[in-house]
């Protein structure tokens, strides 16, 4: 059960989107939704980031392509329950067979589509039940289908991840709506993790990459369930420009769409695989934020530190080897403070004289538990995303193809 986390009730339009989704029998059994189809306005900015995985899905490698050939993204095909990973030269041409399907129906180039899959990866996938979608797609296309949109990405998601946000810039309403999927295989590099999100503000296209390299560095690159990057991690942004607004460097609409990808980010975390706890790992006071980020990477994904977590059992020391262990260019253990919640665990490298397991107890008994790392030595600090590691995680993942 996802922590802290409900499905949601509604989503809000964004002019210059409409959306579509249904069952094309990919999946194996049930009823989901496997097969989604995003409708972007002629003249938007579209930017994407995508896994750095060596073994890149072919529609990672499309998308790419069709970036760098047609800025002018126009369709966005998206399908669940087959990766199209490790597929070799016949997953590559049925992904631009699902293009040419989409750019035909369209009208359009087959460049202005874009393909996402994600799922189980080395199978082929099963191109005539998506070829055979496609013309019902186009006709159940829609501005308030976000959330059927968001069910049909889902592979082991327990509940659709979605968000709004409306603001008011110069008196003009703007609004930014958002879905992502992923659960587990989550630590994007750019986790099994799909992520897309659309705003009607006109967005210059050489401003829009920039824009989303700095919304997913303190979101999606923030995030960890187990240390697995995906084959198909994908993020796109979209700004139609239906409203007219030009946010330029406005902050609130940059605190908008940063609270967007943070909120979809934490979803990720909270409905991870067998999840029972959220947990926040901050450093502050690092010599760099590179040694802040190696910190608390190497703390958020230990098992020793996540398993321990699942127990509620304040067994600190693991979170003293961690950041021990931690490829961090410069740690002082002398100048350490550790904090469990608002617990100190250690003062300048040794135990609290306050500290009392009682105390320690109470804070990993949370469902939603802080980490804090003060490092005393410089202004850098990271944030990060994580989940405990639950029986429930090993068996989702043990019977994954069953």
């Amino acid at each position: 059960m996802a922590v802290g986390l409900a499905a949601p009730s509604s989503l809000l339009p964004v002019g210059g989107i409409r959306l579509a989704a249904m069952r094309c029998g990919i999946k194996p059994a049930g009823d989901d939704r496997d097969l989604a189809l995003v409708e972007i306005a002629a003249g938007a900015s579209v930017a994407g980031v995508f896994t750095r995985s060596h073994f890149a899905a072919a529609p990672v490698e499309i998308c790419r392509r069709h970036l760098a050939e047609c800025p002018g993204s126009r369709y966005l095909l998206i399908n669940s329950g087959n990766a199209n990973a490790a597929t070799g030269e016949a997953g590559y041409q049925a992904a631009l067979d699902c293009c040419q399907a989409v750019a035909d129906a369209a009208g359009i180039e087959r460049c202005e589509v874009l393909p996402f899959s994600t799922g189980v990866i080395a199978e082929a996938l099963p191109l005539q039940p998506i070829l055979a979608a496609v013309p019902q797609l186009f006709e159940n296309l829609d501005a308030d289908a976000w959330l059927d949109a968001a069910e049909g990405i889902m592979t082991t998601d327990t509940l659709p991840k979605a968000v709004s946000r409306r603001l008011e810039i110069e008196g003009r309403p703007v609004t930014i709506t958002g879905m992502a999927k992923g659960s587990g295989m989550i630590k994007p590099d750019m986790a099994t993790m799909l992520a897309y999100v659309a705003t009607d503000a006109r967005i210059d296209a050489a401003a829009i990459d920039g824009l989303l390299q700095d919304m997913v560095n303190d979101s999606f690159n923030s995030i960890t369930v187990d240390g697995d990057t995906s084959t198909n991690d994908s993020c796109l942004l979209i700004a139609t420009g239906a409203s007219g607004v030009d946010p330029g460097g406005n902050e609130a609409f940059i605190d908008a769409l940063r609270a967007v990808f943070r909120e979809l980010a934490q979803a990720i975390i909270r409905d991870a695989e067998g999840a029972t706890k959220f947990v926040e790992v901050e450093v502050n006071g690092a010599a760099s934020r590179e040694d802040a980020r190696a910190v608390a990477f190497t703390i958020a994904e230990s098992p020793l530190v996540k398993t321990a977590l699942f127990a509620s059992d304040p067994n600190w020391g693991r979170l003293i080897m961690a950041i021990g262990r931690a490829p961090a260019a410069r740690i002082d253990t002398d100048r350490i403070d550790l904090f469990l919640g608002s617990v100190r665990l250690l003062y300048r490298g040794l135990p609290d004289p306050a500290y009392r397991e009682e105390l320690g107890q109470a804070a990993m008994n949370d469902t939603e538990i802080g980490i804090r790392v003060e490092m005393n030595l410089g202004e850098a600090a990271a944030r990060i995303w994580t989940s405990d590691l639950s029986y429930e995680y090993v068996k989702i993942n043990a019977e994954y193809r069953s």
